[in-house]
């Protein structure tokens, strides 16, 4: 295959970045796409007298697969396909930091990822239009680089159907250990770490329980949390973010084409953005880390307390909610028990597996009208349903979805239950008009029906909705004084980021004055 000119004048500035010789050792066969791998590796050792490739002989390996080694040592960095599409990142990453390149991790981190015993086989199943699926595969990797007690191959699903047919993979990423599946969706490498390492929930309590109060401590890193951060540091207070999943709900969205002064972007590409801005003021960002309880103080004198669940706590003058919201579930039998098995809530990631597959998308709004048109390129036929007697979505993708040949769309039906053995195989629905059950034979089943706040932990301190989502004023407090909320976690209509962006904002600003008054 050839790389893009412009890739490659990129790449030649990367490569002169190697410090170590890296030898790449290649499995191939007589198909296609490993002659496309032995394509690509020609080129990138083209590119650096650093790198050199060679032929391996050991015929257990998969092919067409390749490691990232150097000379003396095997890393355990296995790419089985061709990481092109996101994974050309991953690839890149690794040539680089097995070639000496600095990791971007805490020494603590490192130390942590190197004293691991035990012995660890990773192996994640991806599909190369996963926006997801990298961050798996370069934690694992970095993993692998620091501890020879663990390898970690990634294998593109694509190339290896007969893999992901027998081990009924119908999801990615998928993450196998030692030939168990260890977890499906995406993680992070400190989550990776705490999955596998007992002692991480006391190493990260106690680092923890030694931070300095706060002035505003925000709970969320999704849009409006990042706006948070940024105009209470500005104001020069002490603050923090405490996040599950710095980006939250954004990470995974692809498309995003109506923040204003940015014609199109995607998800990830907007977190990071919001990260890099967010890390230019002193804001003690710390991640991965979920919040279980509010301690309200009693009287002026004390601070709020939060509580986390790995048992540290945080102590702040103020804070901001902005824990955001998840993707709503139909709350129908057989949900739960397929999820993975052919329920699955990111068309983007899961559609390549449903490659010439009949799927359902449930729901009619924006979410779904774009999930059904995106999958539509991808799988044999889509029906779309929808509980209302129309549609919800904007017109221009109405017209689109209605223009597509393999799409069919049933209103006014109620979603009764999702039927499978190993696998789904059929949805059963109610026509809401003449009360008919009916039953359509599938193999997939992608869930668009909205989103619900995160608010479970909040329900005995803070006023809420009946829906569930907190209540503010037009300052963003919350029932409780010196508590803010922002973001699609609140009453305020319309869960958008640019809007979550302006709360969030507004919340700093309200928490700001409620200190210089009180």
């Amino acid at each position: 295959m050839a790389l893009d000119q412009n890739i490659k004048n990129q790449l030649s500035t990367y490569m002169a970045k190697i410090e170590n010789p890296i030898e790449i050792v290649y499995f191939e066969n007589e198909s296609d796409k490993s002659a496309e791998m032995v394509d690509l590796l020609t080129e990138v050792d083209a590119m650096s007298s650093m790198i050199s490739i060679k032929k391996g002989e050991d015929s257990t390996h998969r092919s067409p697969s390749f490691q990232v080694n150097q000379p003396d040592y095997v890393t355990g960095i296995v790419f089985a396909g061709v990481p092109m599409g996101h994974e050309f990142t991953s690839f890149i990453l690794a040539i680089l930091q097995v070639g000496g390149y600095p990791l971007k991790i805490e020494k603590d981190l490192i130390e942590q990822i190197k004293s691991i015993s035990g012995s660890y086989k990773f192996e994640t199943y991806i599909s190369l239009s996963c926006h997801n699926c990298p961050d798996v595969v370069q934690a694992l990797n970095v993993m692998s680089l620091l501890n020879p007690n663990i390898t970690h191959t990634m294998i593109d699903g694509d190339v290896y159907q007969d893999e992901v047919k027998n081990k009924k993979i119908m999801s990615v990423p998928t993450i196998f250990l030692n030939n168990e599946e260890f977890y499906q969706g995406r993680m992070e490498l400190e989550e990776i770490v705490a999955k596998i390492d007992s002692r991480s929930d006391s190493i990260e309590s106690e680092k923890l329980n030694n931070k300095e109060d706060f002035d505003v401590l925000i709970v969320g890193g999704g849009p409006a949390g990042a706006s948070s951060a940024v105009y209470s540091a500005r104001k020069g207070i002490k603050t923090g973010i405490v996040a599950e999943r710095f980006g939250g709900q954004v990470m995974d969205t692809l498309g995003i084409e109506n923040f204003i002064s940015v014609k199109a972007t995607e998800g990830p590409k907007l977190v990071k953005a919001l990260e890099e801005h967010v890390l230019d003021y002193e804001v003690d960002v710390m991640n991965h880390q979920r919040a279980k309880k509010i301690h309200i103080p009693k009287n002026k004198e004390e601070k709020f307390q939060l509580e986390l669940e790995n048992g540290a706590k945080l102590k702040s003058k103020t804070l901001i909610l902005s824990t955001g919201a998840r993707w709503r579930e139909l709350g129908v039998p057989g949900e739960t028990e397929f999820k993975g098995k052919g329920v699955a809530y990111c068309p983007h990631c899961d559609g390549p597996l449903f490659k010439g597959k009949h799927v359902a998308v449930i729901g009619g709004g924006n979410s779904g009208v774009e999930a059904a048109i995106d999958l539509a390129g991808i799988v044999g036929h889509v029906t779309l349903f929808e509980f209302m007697p129309d549609l919800k979505a904007d017109q221009v993708l109405q017209d689109r979805l209605y223009s597509l040949k393999n799409v069919d769309v049933i209103l006014n039906a109620q979603t009764k239950e999702i039927l499978g053995d190993t696998k789904v195989t059929a949805i059963k629905y109610m026509d809401r008009d003449t009360q008919e059950e009916k039953e359509l034979a599938l193999e997939g089943v992608f869930i668009q029906i909205g989103l619900i706040p995160n608010t479970d932990w909040l329900k005995d301190d803070i006023k809420l909705s009946q829906y569930g989502e907190i209540e503010v004023n037009d300052h963003g407090e919350t029932s409780v004084p010196g508590v803010f909320a922002a973001g699609d976690v609140t009453t305020v209509p319309y869960k958008q980021i640019i809007i979550a962006m302006g709360e969030g904002s507004k919340a700093a600003l309200g928490a700001f004055d409620y200190l210089i008054r009180n």
